[in-house]
């Protein structure tokens, strides 16, 4: 067990993130349901404190990113990370926050970790290279700190004793959560023959599969398996473009979403009773394109049994559950900057990670001391930001096939649409819609493309998901823009 840091606290001065904008009366609502707790009482009085974490001025200068929080234990945990390991920064470590929002960093390590994950046979949660007990009594796993942890998830074979731990690099590991002695099954790179760096991210267990996700892509053009699913003895490739995400419940059909990208959209995919369906929805912004550039967006739990999902700048509403075995409970809320490593509830409160200063090896000159601030709110706050808008589509420069339809796109949720669509040959494009959301598609339009044509949705006209399809095979490009 560690004790804490001589170092530990939060210094003055960091970046005030906590509820600055805050009503009275929504102060006052929150005080009255955390009760009487000091937190309590400075939402009354409208005195937060900070909850900014630095890393080390240096050298070296990377990053301070919040990887992951864990409400456990009377207290919400947070691991911070930098680029790689300590060559690249130092100052970082494993953090308790309490009912009064003050922290404390209980243990210092210098590493990259962003997992996070209740093990409930034994009681313990698992955030970073740390096991958890009930009584906030930690354990370091000294045998995976210089593993950037990227995620934790069930065991397949004995989930009682065991369970799999996911390194960036690909290491695919086992951990006994007792000893905390972990096994090397094997190495995802070489597994899965990925010809560029990786970069791993999630990983979850469902329907009697793992499914793991990469996103080891770093420009336009790139093939690098980035969705991949094992069911115990063997892999299964399902996607060469890049993923994030993949997370579910273990009930109420223990569908697994999952989210990526590629050059046209977002990739979103849920496995419903062992069949994926595919689906793609707007990016909010490019600025998340690179694979160094994504930081772990999640899908989240945040209110009892609904899910917020946060891919390329929008931030959505996500019905765990898949009716009439469709996916059709996707609504955008906001649109946004803030890089969300992760987020989680906590005390009543919406709780956001971030990833806020981030010098790099001093490649931004202008970043000065690592840092970055958790976010305090409430899960309705999100409608404030930034209105939805987005763009994509199903196709960009793509061989499209005479009469496949393509995937279906996500259509609601905003004012404006209009849509462009470019073929080298004509084509008559049909652009079909599905207002229940449970694969019914009706024919909304048909339009006549040679070269280039457009068209605008008349405004407030909405269907959950629009498809297209082509009456001849060619080279097409179709791209939605939502404001």
């Amino acid at each position: 067990m560690g004790n804490k840091h001589p170092n530990a606290g939060f210094g003055g001065g960091l970046v005030r993130t906590i509820l600055a904008d805050m009503r009275t009366n929504r102060r006052t609502a929150l005080a009255a349901l955390l009760g009487a707790s000091p937190l309590a009482a400075q939402l009354q009085t409208g005195n937060l404190p900070n909850v900014g974490l630095k890393a080390d001025t240096g050298p070296a200068r990377s990053e301070c990113g919040v990887g992951a929080l864990m409400p456990w234990a009377d207290s919400l945990w947070a691991v911070t990370y930098n680029s790689h390991t300590s060559r690249t920064g130092t100052g970082l470590g494993l953090y308790r926050i309490g009912d009064d929002l003050k922290g404390e960093l209980v243990h210092l390590h210098n590493g990259t970790h962003a997992n996070r994950f209740v093990h409930k046979q034994s009681n313990q949660a698992f955030v970073g290279p740390y096991a958890i007990d009930m009584k906030g009594r930690w354990r370091f796993i000294e045998a995976l700190k210089d593993v950037r942890l990227t995620a934790t998830f069930t065991h397949l074979r004995d989930p009682a004793n065991l369970v799999y731990m996911l390194g960036m690099e690909g290491e695919f590991f086992e951990l006994d959560v007792s000893t905390l002695k972990p096994r090397l099954i094997e190495n995802l790179t070489k597994t899965l023959a990925l010809p560029r760096v990786p970069h791993f991210k999630g990983g979850y267990t469902g329907q009697g599969r793992v499914v793991v996700a990469n996103n080891g892509y770093y420009g336009f053009g790139e093939e690098n398996p980035g969705l991949a699913e094992y069911d115990g003895a063997r892999w299964r490739v399902l996607s060469q473009k890049p993923h994030m995400e993949c997370m579910g419940r273990e009930n109420m059909g223990n569908v697994i979403f999952t989210t990526g990208w590629d050059e046209s959209s977002v990739l979103f995919s849920a496995l419903v009773k062992g069949q994926w369906q595919r689906y793609r929805l707007p990016k909010g912004g490019h600025v998340h394109n690179q694979a160094w550039q994504t930081e772990w967006m999640r899908i989240r739990e945040v209110e009892t049994e609904h899910f917020l999902m946060d891919i390329h700048g929008l931030m959505y509403e996500l019905q765990p559950i898949a009716f009439e075995d469709a996916i059709w409970g996707v609504k955008p809320i906001c649109a946004h900057l803030r890089v969300i490593p992760d987020f989680t509830a906590f005390r009543g409160l919406l709780a956001l990670g971030g990833n806020t200063t981030s010098p790099n090896q001093d490649n931004n000159l202008y970043g000065g001391q690592p840092q970055s601030g958790i976010w305090f709110g409430k899960t309705d706050d999100l409608w404030q930001w930034g209105k939805p808008t987005g763009w994509g589509g199903p196709w960009r420069r793509a061989a499209v096939k005479a009469n496949e339809p393509s995937d279906p796109f996500l259509m609601t949720g905003f004012d404006r649409k209009m849509v462009h669509l470019k073929t080298d040959r004509e084509a008559r494009i049909s652009i079909e819609i599905d207002f229940l959301g449970n694969g019914s598609w009706e024919l909304y339009e048909t339009v006549t493309v040679n070269g280039y044509a457009k068209h605008i949705f008349p405004e407030g006209f909405a269907a959950h998901w629009v498809r297209l399809t082509s009456s001849a095979s060619c080279t097409a490009s179709a791209e939605f823009m939502y404001s």
